[in-house]
């Protein structure tokens, strides 16, 4: 029996409110799972049955739905904000929210004695002063032999007066430790003069892992609990694996030294963040939107295009992310440069020798070797870069990629049973499946030496555009000065890279909001008037999308998602003339903009008339213009709309 689809967070609430009144009935207990709630854990299963009474007036038999990971009982509860743990999970988050409740005490309560326990092997402490109480609270998680006062170990810092909270590598101030961290992170205090043009009153020298915005008037203080958790597990972990039983050296102090010297960096977290401070670092100048976008697109699905004006660091920004993410760029990072006589696969994936038997040609540009590499490393990144990748027909010499991309099949080699001899010294399976690690970045301009991409192809990445705004022009030429030094990305957010293809692999909720897919939908109907509407694998891409980037970039907004994925799936197919596409591409605008009137066909015919005026040539939009809702988008319709005007033909893809 399905579960009614009329069941919402506030029936999900008034079902944890009658279990929290009523207690768990004999056998209700979930063996598996808990849905965690306020520090409390209730049966999923129940949760969504009593739900059932307070949406259609019965409770419904749990015996007729399934609870478990990816069915439609735990998918309602993630879709509605709750979090679901394993039984023998340790959720730290109840801990964490019982120091921030503490902490935000109008009389000062310093006790520390209900923080006595571990978690993940350490020993926890709290801290809120001694006497008097602390201006910066701590949360510290310690191993043997360390401590607050001497050591190095994780640790939460509150900083009221900012409503920021600050999980650090935490570095004592009472005693020097004997064990530094082995790490360049920000710092604290940098952060502080970057962020607040400000001093930390403590604790500058620590560095960061993540910085969390806290909201004092929400119970849970507008933390996203599953990233909480997700946090200190990974940098527990990586905590536990450190050798502290002598001085470690960090891998810049002498580059001469031989390797033993530098202990290999552990795995960490994936933090986009520490990738944007590198950037800078390197004077290279990207727009942090561009940046998310990206890394977004990549854990969505390992195939991206990058599209736009020629020479607006397509290409580079590409570059930089391999080379900042993998340890060995010779090794995990292909860029190739499409040849314009690139006419069926051979360029990729090499042929057989058709002169010596069970012998294999590779080519030499080094993408199969890239691949076959990436198959033996699963853990590790890998990046194959296509530049200028339009330059042929991309459905003749790309074809087996873009098919085993979806079907998940094999791309056969050749006709043999066992691995042949090559050119390459590596030996050619017979066929070989495209892993999971292995990211593929296509970038494109548009001239009247490239072709177009079909409908194929653009429904099966994510398509980038680069456009350099005044303010960025203007930026750059007051730091041209200053030398681009790309080799200051390499290896350096390597200890991230097998987290961040973790988090490409990983299985995301599957549920959209409503209000966001009914937005969805409205462009939906426009596009398939001109038959450019999306498919049920686009649907499924922006799903997934959705849900990456509301753990990864939480400051975005429901209306900023819907823009991005407006602009890289929905708009990308959309091309003809003027006959067929001025009346849509008007259409499309009006879902761009700002609705005020209650009356809604008052309120349509003024979006109407708006739409119009700002679609002319001469209506010049403002960055933050608050009658558009869709900046991106709109903006991006509005520069085809004026070429359908001027040529009597458009197209998304442009120079």
């Amino acid at each position: 029996m399905a579960i009614p689809k009329n069941i919402n967070k506030e029936h999900l609430l008034a079902a944890i409110d009658k279990i929290d009144k009523d207690g768990i009935p004999l056998n209700a207990s979930s063996k598996s799972y808990d849905v965690f709630y306020k520090g409390n854990r209730y049966p999923p299963k129940l949760v969504v049955s009593y739900a059932n009474l307070f949406a259609n007036g019965s409770i419904l038999d749990r015996d007729t739905f399934e609870g478990g990971i990816d069915t439609e009982c735990f998918n309602l509860l993630e879709q509605n904000g709750f979090l679901i743990l394993k039984k023998n999970a340790f959720d730290f988050s109840p801990i964490l929210l019982k120091f921030l409740n503490q902490a935000q005490e109008t009389t000062p309560n310093l006790k520390t004695g209900d923080y006595a326990g571990t978690y993940g092997g350490c020993r926890i402490e709290a801290g809120f002063g001694k006497g008097n109480a602390a201006r910066i609270p701590w949360l510290a998680l310690l191993r043997e032999n360390q401590k607050v006062s001497k050591g190095i170990y994780p640790v939460y810092l509150y900083y009221k007066r900012y409503n920021i909270l600050i999980l650090a590598f935490g570095v004592s101030e009472t005693h020097k430790p004997d064990i530094p961290w082995n790490r360049n992170d920000q710092t604290i205090k940098e952060y502080f003069q970057e962020k607040f043009s400000a001093k930390p009153d403590r604790y500058g020298s620590s560095g960061i892992y993540r910085v969390y915005d806290i909201d004092p008037n929400q119970e849970d203080f507008g933390l996203n609990l599953t990233l909480v958790n997700n946090d200190i597990a990974s940098f527990t972990d990586y905590y536990n694996r450190l050798d502290l039983s002598i001085e470690q050296q960090p891998t810049n102090v002498n580059p001469m030294a031989k390797e033993k010297t530098s202990p290999k960096p552990q795995r960490i977290a994936f933090n986009y963040e520490q990738f944007i401070k590198a950037l800078k670092a390197a004077h290279l100048n990207f727009s942090n939107i561009h940046v998310q976008r990206l890394i977004g697109s990549l854990c969505t699905k390992p195939f991206v295009i990058l599209t736009g004006l020629s020479g607006s660091g397509k290409t580079k920004l590409a570059q930089a992310f391999a080379h900042w993410l993998c340890k060995d760029k010779t090794e995990q990072v292909c860029i190739v440069p499409v040849g314009a006589d690139w006419t069926n696969r051979e360029p990729l994936l090499g042929f057989p020798n058709a002169l010596e038997k069970q012998n294999y040609i590779f080519p030499d540009n080094g993408a199969l070797s890239l691949i076959l590499r990436a198959i033996k490393d699963p853990n590790q990144p890998y990046f194959l870069i296509l530049d200028e990748m339009n330059l042929s027909h991309v459905e003749r010499y790309f074809a087996d990629f873009l098919s085993a991309m979806e079907s998940g099949a094999d791309i056969c080699l050749h006709p043999g049973e066992t691995d042949w001899e090559s050119n390459h010294g590596l030996k050619a399976p017979p066929s070989i499946s495209l892993p999971p690690n292995l990211f593929i970045i296509g970038t494109v301009n548009i001239d009247e030496t490239t072709y177009m991409f079909s409908p194929k192809v653009l429904d099966r990445a994510n398509v980038i555009e680069f456009r350099v705004s005044r303010k960025e022009m203007e930026d750059y030429f007051k730091s041209a000065n200053s030398g681009v030094n790309l080799g200051n990305l390499d290896a350096a957010g390597e200890a991230m890279g097998s987290d961040f293809v973790e988090i490409a692999k990983r299985s995301m909720p599957t549920g959209v909001d409503q209000a966001v897919y009914k937005v969805l939908l409205a462009f939906f109907d426009v596009l398939k008037k001109v038959g450019a509407e999306f498919g049920y694998r686009s649907a499924a891409e922006i799903i997934r999308f959705i849900a990456i980037v509301k753990v990864m970039m939480q400051d975005w907004t429901n209306n900023k998602i819907i823009d991005i994925v407006v602009m890289q799936k929905l708009l990308t197919k959309l091309h003809g003339s003027r006959r067929k596409l001025e009346e849509p591409l008007e259409e499309l605008g009006k879902l761009c903009v700002q609705g005020k009137k209650d009356d809604k066909e008052e309120d349509e015919m003024e979006k109407k008339i708006l739409v119009k005026d700002l679609l002319l040539p001469t209506t010049q939009i403002a960055d933050n213009d608050e009658r558009i809702k869709y900046p991106i988008s709109f903006n991006k319709i509005k520069r085809m709309h004026q070429r359908l005007m001027e040529n009597s033909f458009t197209s998304y893809a442009e120079a």
